[in-house]
């Protein structure tokens, strides 16, 4: 697998990565990072759109095991909080998650919809976690903060997984579009402009070795 074989302060740091909140945990982080409200913001509106055209049966809907049967009671703002706040996660496993979602829906030719969100947040992000940060927990703690089973956390995990045919690895310069992207639709408070390190991605830079 390849890295970047540079450490943090002999870069200059991308405005992009400042913006977002995207930090080493003790140097300037603030308690929420910009991140997660983009994120969310991202989400919430994907899932309008998608509603909208589902109720109008322009498009169908494929269920998954990713679907519940009601919608859950916590918002997406409050659920990814929450999860940023027990997992003590890098900000960078929450854009990583929105790739792998993102490759999981075009995969199965499904959408985004508040039946599905919360499931696919905490198993894209706990699957981030373990391939990028230094240390993480069990599955069994991340079900408990994400709010299933342990049995079903594993089931979710490895479907998740089998779907995306366990490729992880997203370029450095797919990350920066993806932070980009984010970043351009954020229309919000201001932006934290706080240090950042390259070794949240360092793991997940493509390699041709």
């Amino acid at each position: 697998m390849g890295s970047l074989p540079i450490e943090t302060e002999e870069l200059e740091q991308p405005e992009i990565f400042l913006s977002l909140g995207l930090t080493e945990p003790g140097k300037g982080v603030v308690e929420f990072p910009c991140i997660l409200d983009l994120l969310s913001a991202a989400l919430e509106r994907t899932i309008l759109k998608n509603e909208q055209k589902l109720r109008s049966r322009k498009v169908k809907e494929t269920f998954t095991m990713f679907h519940g049967r009601r919608k859950p009671n916590i918002g997406i703002q409050d659920y990814i909080k929450r999860i940023f706040k027990y997992a003590k996660c890098s900000p960078s496993c929450f854009v990583l998650a929105y790739i792998y979602i993102e490759r999981f829906l075009q995969q199965l030719d499904t959408y985004l919809t508040s039946l599905n969100v919360h499931r696919l947040l905490i198993t894209s992000v706990t699957i981030a976690a373990k391939f990028i940060d230094d240390a993480y927990f069990n599955n069994a703690y991340y079900a408990r903060v994400g709010g299933v089973t342990t049995i079903e956390m594993n089931r979710l995990e490895l479907s998740f997984l089998c779907t995306l045919d366990f490729r992880l690895q997203v370029s450095l310069d797919s990350f920066r579009t993806y932070c980009a992207q984010l970043e351009r639709d954020f229309t919000g408070q201001q932006i934290e402009r706080i240090a950042c390190r390259l070794q949240d991605w360092t793991k997940i830079e493509e390699s041709n070795h």
